[in-house]
């Protein structure tokens, strides 16, 4: 019992010390929360993530100012749910992400993500969609990128299992992802 105690706590002990926190200031997220909130986009959103390629694997997160300090929702796909709270930007707050593995290889995702998901869906639903994120990654290219930039090329729409998904009253069979090229709706 005592050397499975003991083992157990020398795996502990190794594992907090190949943990790396990662610090970024929250404006940057709160910049891009804001284009998406005062945009008015009904059925868009952006999703913040940690890419779990070169074995990036966030264990926690925290969003910190000077005085106070919040737990960070992270899910085991490593989304980060952040706030919109200009309280958080004005205070200078930062997000810190601990990860296992070399912090240096880990990579911040933004994507623009239809709000909700469904298996069923109307040609000018996706139309929508397809508008709104034009619209918003138009609105977060600054000057010159605006000018060197194009509209997205379609949808991509994911499932985790196999389905059957209708798009327009005729049911498609999906498994993994389904590409709608931009004008096939």
């Amino acid at each position: 019992m005592k050397k499975h105690l003991l083992l157990s706590l020398i795996i502990l002990s190794c594992s907090a010390v190949h943990a790396e926190p990662i610090s970024l200031e929250y404006q940057g997220f709160y910049q891009r929360l804001k284009q998406v909130n005062k945009g008015n986009y009904q059925l868009v959103e952006v999703a913040f993530s940690v890419s779990k390629a070169n074995d990036c694997k966030v264990i926690d997160g925290t969003i910190t100012t000077e005085k106070e300090s919040y737990p960070l929702t992270i899910t085991k796909e490593q989304r980060i749910f952040l706030p919109y709270d200009v309280k958080l930007k004005s205070d200078r707050a930062l997000v810190n992400l601990n990860v296992d593995g070399d912090a240096n290889s880990c990579a911040i995702a933004m994507q623009v993500r239809a709000k909700n998901t469904k298996l069923a869906y109307e040609a000018s639903e996706l139309l929508q969609i397809q508008s709104e994120m034009d619209a918003l990654l138009n609105q977060m290219q600054g000057f010159p990128m605006r000018y060197f930039s194009s509209d997205i090329a379609g949808l991509n729409l994911e499932f985790g299992t196999e389905v059957i998904m209708t798009l327009d009253g005729k049911q498609i069979p999906v498994s993994g992802t389904y590409r709608l090229a931009k004008g096939r709706h």
